[in-house]
């Protein structure tokens, strides 16, 4: 039997360790956009300021939420320390949004995840349809370029959202013709 050495034992004990954070993230932040579509695919949230406690519990205190480039400066700005990325999504889902979004949902593609210690950044592209009460319905594709750190209680954590514009394509009235007002999903 071969005797495997401290250093051995050592170096793939921080192979898991990466492989796990990994893995944490990928989870993090897709239940991020699983919590940003419409319907809420989440069982039981009631209202959206539920919604939005779910998905604070994703973000660190210090998180900073922004989106760049010359598209998404004017639209989503830039909000630093939870208490301002709430109120940024307070105002994302207004009580009295008109037109009412209807449908919204989140497409993950082309990660990479990179793990240093007890931080991480994480590169994605996104894909989402939107379809309005009033009939317009849009294509948008984002780039995604997050940052993440493992918090004291040992859960992995948002620290960053940025979001840059790939695209916005307007789709025709009608392009979808099923869709839930509601998901059931994960109904019991």
């Amino acid at each position: 039997m071969t005797q495997v050495s401290d250093s051995e034992i050592k170096a793939l004990v921080s192979r898991i360790e990466v492989l796990e954070a990994e893995a944490d993230i990928r989870r993090i932040q897709a239940r991020y956009m699983f919590l940003c579509d419409t319907p809420i695919p989440e069982y039981g949230v009631q209202s959206d300021d539920e919604r939005i406690d779910l998905i604070m519990d994703l973000y660190t205190e210090d998180a900073i939420w922004e989106g760049v480039g010359e598209y998404y400066d004017n639209q989503f700005g830039r909000a630093e320390g939870a208490a301002a990325i709430r109120k940024h999504f307070e105002g994302f889902w207004k009580k009295d949004q008109d037109p009412k979004l209807l449908l919204n949902v989140h497409y993950l593609t082309s990660e990479q995840i990179h793990v240093t210690g007890d931080t991480a950044e994480g590169q994605w592209v996104h894909c989402q349809p939107w379809i309005f009460s009033d009939g317009k319905a849009l294509l948008r594709s984002s780039r995604l370029n997050n940052g993440f750190r493992k918090e004291s209680d040992g859960k992995w954590r948002i620290t960053r959202t940025r979001t840059e514009n790939v695209f916005v394509a307007p789709l025709k009235e009608g392009w979808a013709s099923d869709f839930p007002s509601q998901s059931m999903l994960l109904k019991p």
